[in-house]
């Protein structure tokens, strides 16, 4: 059976992730950073699926969380999705510098090395796919966070394009950019996001669905859902500066 490795593996997209794939046929290794949390989640899918579910309790803002990843990451797995982050509940200025560099070092050195090392054992085996999670927000202003997320699509691009003529296209690496999703994420950061109408909500299946079927067809930059798609598109019309403005605030409201 393949194997697929999911950083941010307990809720969210990246459990969405997990059930998808386990339904597909494949083996899961979940990084987490709850360990009861995410044992309870792999005895689910073991049950549920019938698959293998490895579990590694990992803090991907540590040396010793990110080394721990890389390891494992370079053995026998087929695809991997960089999905852990957390946005910040504030603006810049507002939230404490350690929390800023923290941010980076999970949503870019964390894809960055964990990138790093699956390619090798994919390139050789022929086979295997790199799906790292952005955000719509990469192509508006959302601070540190739309920063690192612009930063996670030209990285995964780049690489993509390094590494088409050696894998022959078989080894693929893209960018999902996903929108407002049905998540905890806005919760934990504090977000009140009860102004935003509910069309502008995708589900975190939906999301992986359309994820997957991009990836199978060689796609670089993925954005589910036809509303996020046209916002995209008029965001590379409209000038820069009024972007910042329209996405300085639009849609959030914290706490």
């Amino acid at each position: 059976m393949p194997t697929a490795f999911i950083t941010g593996a307990t809720a969210g997209i990246g459990a969405a992730f997990a059930r998808r794939l386990a339904s597909d046929g494949f083996d899961l290794v979940l990084l987490a950073r709850d360990t009861e949390r995410l044992e309870r989640a792999a005895a689910g899918l073991r049950e549920r699926y019938g698959v293998r579910a490895e579990t590694l309790t990992s803090d991907l803002a540590t040396e010793a969380g990110l080394a721990a990843a890389e390891e494992r990451v370079r053995k026998d797995v087929d695809l991997l999705v960089n999905n852990a982050g957390f946005g910040h509940n504030g603006v810049f200025l507002d939230v404490p510098v350690a929390n800023e560099i923290t941010m980076l070092r999970v949503h870019c050195e964390a894809v960055l090395r964990l990138t790093h090392a699956a390619l090798p054992g994919m390139l050789e085996r022929g086979r295997g796919g790199v799906v790292n999670v952005a955000s719509v927000a990469a192509f508006a202003t959302r601070g540190t966070y739309g920063a690192s997320k612009a930063w996670v699509v030209n990285f995964s691009q780049g690489v993509a394009a390094d590494i088409r003529r050696r894998s022959h296209g078989r080894v693929r690496v893209m960018a999902l950019c996903p929108g407002y999703t049905h998540t905890e994420f806005h919760q934990r950061a504090n977000m009140d996001m009860s102004g935003l109408p509910e069309f502008m909500w995708l589900r975190d299946a939906d999301v992986v669905d359309a994820a997957l079927r991009d990836l199978r067809r060689g796609v670089l930059v993925s954005v589910p859902g036809a509303q996020y798609k046209a916002i995209v598109g008029l965001s590379r019309l409209v000038p820069r500066g009024l972007v910042a403005r329209l996405s300085s605030d639009t849609g959030r409201h914290y706490d």
